[in-house]
Parts: C-alpha cells; structure tokens; sequence
C-alpha cells in the first residue's frame, strides 16, 4: 500500500457491533454506594484524626470545600471513570444536590461508564475476554448515544451553550433512560450546574464506533475546555479536586490555569487536591504542586476515601447550620 489515502485496516463501518444489553458487564447498580444523612459526631471522629499526614490534608481539604461553598465559590470535582465505575455516582449526586459540588469535569471514559449505567443500569467490559473475542468496545448504543452527544455539543440551537458534558446530560434526560437518576452529566443538567467532558480522540472505545464523527467530537470538545478554562480564571477562593484521573483532567487543568494567569486572574486563594488510588506524576504535578494556592494529596481507595469526604463535609455544614 503506497501512497497519502491508503489506509492499512478496514474502515470504521465495518466493524462488528453488538447490543449493549446482551454484552457481559462486571459493575452494576445493585452494588452501588448509598448516602446516609449525617453521623452523630461524625465531626469529633475527624477531629480526632492525627495532625500528621493524612490526617492534616484530610481535615484541611474538608475545612477548604466548607469554606468555599459559605463564601459561594465553586467547589470542582474532575473525575476519571473508575470513580464512576466502583458505584459513587450516588454520592457525586448527593453533593451536587447538598450544593457542595457546583461543577464536574468527566473523561471520555466516565461519560461511557455514565451512560452505561443510565441506560442498561450495568457497565465495565472484562476487556480480558472481549478483547480476543474482537469485541471489545463495540457496544452499539454507547457509540451511537456519545457520537450524538458530541454532534449536539459541536452544534447547539441558536442561543444555547452545549459542549459535551452537557449535551450528554441532555440526550439522557430526554430519552428518559431507565437509571437515568445515577447519571452524573443528566443530574448536573437538571440543576443548572457545570458539567464538562473531555476525550482524547483514538483512547476511547466509542471512537471506535462507525457514527463517531471527528469534527463534531473535536468542536464540542473544544468548548467544553473554553468552559473550564472561564471556570477556572474564577476559582480563587475556591477548590478543585481531582479525582481518579492521571493524565487529561490534570493537563487540562493546567492548560487552564495558565489561560487563568495570562488574562491576569489571582489564584492564590485557591486549594487544590489530588485524590487517587496511587501518586501519578502528572496529577501530583499539575494539580497539587504546579498552580498557585494549596495543594493537598490524599491517597486511598475511591470507594472508600470519598464516602469518608462525603460524611466529613456534610457533617461540618450540618453543624455549622446548627451553630450559626
């Protein structure tokens, strides 16, 4: 094959696909979180944590996110899929309607696991099996639902601001999907919050899918970096807390800090945190130590290490409106 249009393998159209529901999945909803109300002296447990370490980011990374959300600053979650994917999309909603987290940023890959969840109430391959088998990533409906997810985030109505983390949320809530209540994007939509998806062409399984359209998932992608980008030059005072994504959310970020810094914004109030299984340099890099304010890092299990956030923060907003 010689030549600038000859291509080595088969086009896209001519890939296998097969339904969603009848494809084997490893997480389903029966196994997600719940979200208690507020311990008893859930409070006096953190503060008896030590005041080393840990101990020390924990208590200030719960103290930042209560500050913020008493001032009205934007507190930001950006999350990698595996948060999705061990069941704590119960507790991101939670958040979101406590008013505690007033935006989430997503990778290709939780907005996968997302929509999965939403619409068949399952998600994750066992790519060590799908794979041989040449079916790996060759869901149809996910393809087809993010291809027109990224269409309508690249092209909204006249007047309306889309991108892909919304438009996603809109496409759930319109076809009413059956679990549409542990979707993250379609919970942001319906309370107005910010909600941003950013894929990596070529690194998501959808790509793979023949209605998957570049320029469409490029411009809506685009737009929602402009929206971080405007969120960001406005977090001072606030917090952003990266959550199980080693490398495009912490690019990303940034990226968007320097736009921040260019247009002659102050960051220096500002906190920011890494939470993640293990310490990964770009997140430790670009999230904790590289941008201006604090940085904390927190390292534990997802499924373990947000729900004791999660219990830590509310309980110091439901004392707080208790005192005040």
């Amino acid at each position: 094959m010689n030549g600038a249009d000859s291509h080595p393998f088969p086009p896209m159209r001519e890939v296998c696909l097969e339904p969603l529901a009848q494809r084997p999945s490893l997480v389903s909803i029966e196994d997600f979180c719940s979200v208690p109300d507020p311990l008893p002296g859930f409070g006096d447990f953190v503060d008896s944590l030590p005041d080393i370490y840990a101990g020390t980011a924990f208590k200030k990374l719960v103290a930042a996110i209560v500050t913020a959300r008493r001032a009205n600053r934007p507190v930001v979650f950006a999350m990698g899929a595996h948060v999705l994917k061990v069941g704590l999309a119960p507790l991101i909603i939670d958040l979101m309607r406590r008013g505690v987290i007033t935006d989430v940023v997503l990778n290709s890959a939780g907005a996968i696991h997302d929509f999965e969840v939403a619409t068949v109430g399952r998600t994750s391959e066992n790519v060590d099996t799908q794979l041989p088998a040449g079916k790996f990533g060759f869901a149809d409906e996910t393809g087809k639902a993010l291809a027109r997810a990224a269409k309508r985030g690249a092209h909204p109505p006249e007047g309306e601001v889309m991108g892909f983390g919304r438009a996603l949320g809109r496409e759930l809530l319109d076809a009413k999907a059956p679990h549409v209540e542990f979707s993250v994007p379609a919970e942001a939509v319906r309370l107005g919050l910010g909600v941003t998806c950013h894929p990596a062409i070529g690194a998501d399984i959808v790509h793979m899918h023949p209605d998957c359209d570049g320029a469409d998932l490029g411009a809506a992608a685009m737009a929602d970096f402009q929206h971080v980008c405007g969120r960001v030059a406005d977090m001072n005072g606030g917090v952003w807390v990266n959550v199980g994504c080693a490398v495009i959310l912490p690019e990303i970020f940034l990226k968007a800090v320097s736009v921040a810094i260019n247009l002659g914004k102050n960051l220096d109030n500002m906190v920011t945190a890494n939470l993640d299984m293990i310490r990964q340099y770009r997140a430790e890099t670009n999230v904790v130590r590289r941008p201006p304010g604090e940085g904390l890092s927190l390292i534990g299990q997802h499924e373990l290490l947000l729900p004791l956030l999660r219990m830590a923060v509310i309980s110091a907003m439901d004392d707080e409106g208790a005192n005040s």
